[in-house]
């Protein structure tokens, strides 16, 4: 049998509740370290400030598990910086086609522009990323005509914000042939709540 016919193993998370963790932190922290990842470029949801749900990709930076805490950049003079800013409740969302697993996690962000987080991020951001904040105007503005790309890979520093997003749920699904799996994880002072749920 060639090992392109050989079954998959199955997944410890497929049964176990207590896996399911263990198996979605690994997915996010595989996610920062491997550019070719899905989870390298999840969905971050807000509130619009008119009220409706705004959605982007953005790329993930860092995670923590000990503290389930996500770190994102942004250009603080976009939008969804000033939705955070106004309420810092959010979303991300992520799906891996191979694995076959969705991630869905729910909770509040925090900004840094001027302090040690944000510094910390810049310093290690390469040339490229840091050029994108030069960019004159700030995004989302109306322009008559595409702009170059930015060569400065310093002044963008009066423009770098960087999010970092306090995971207090997590749900995961688990699309398998022999039975879906969903599961829900909730982060409550002093608890650790896992709970199945109907996919």
């Amino acid at each position: 049998m060639s090992a392109r016919a050989q079954p998959m193993p199955r997944p410890a998370h497929a049964d176990d509740i207590g896996a399911v963790r263990d198996a979605a932190f690994a997915l996010l922290a595989e996610g920062v370290t491997n550019r070719r990842s899905p989870l390298h470029t999840p969905t971050l949801a807000s509130i619009g400030l008119d009220g409706t749900p705004r959605a982007r990709t953005l790329v993930l930076r860092g995670f923590e598990p000990a503290t389930r805490t996500l770190r994102l950049h942004s250009d603080r003079r976009s939008e969804k910086f000033a939705e955070l800013t106004r309420d810092p409740r959010c979303a991300l969302h992520a799906y891996d086609p191979v694995a076959q697993v969705q991630i869905r996690l729910e909770g509040i962000a925090s900004l840094h522009t001027e302090d040690e987080v944000a510094e910390a991020a810049w310093q290690a951001s390469r040339s490229f990323s840091r050029m994108c904040y030069a960019i004159e105007p700030g995004p989302g503005r109306a322009i008559p005509a595409p702009l170059p790309a930015p060569q400065d890979a310093v002044s963008g520093r009066a423009h770098f914000g960087t999010i970092l997003l306090h995971a207090h749920s997590l749900e995961w699904l688990w699309l398998a042939a022999e039975g879906h799996r969903r599961a829900r994880l909730e982060w409550l002072p002093g608890e650790e709540r896992a709970t199945w749920l109907v996919p």
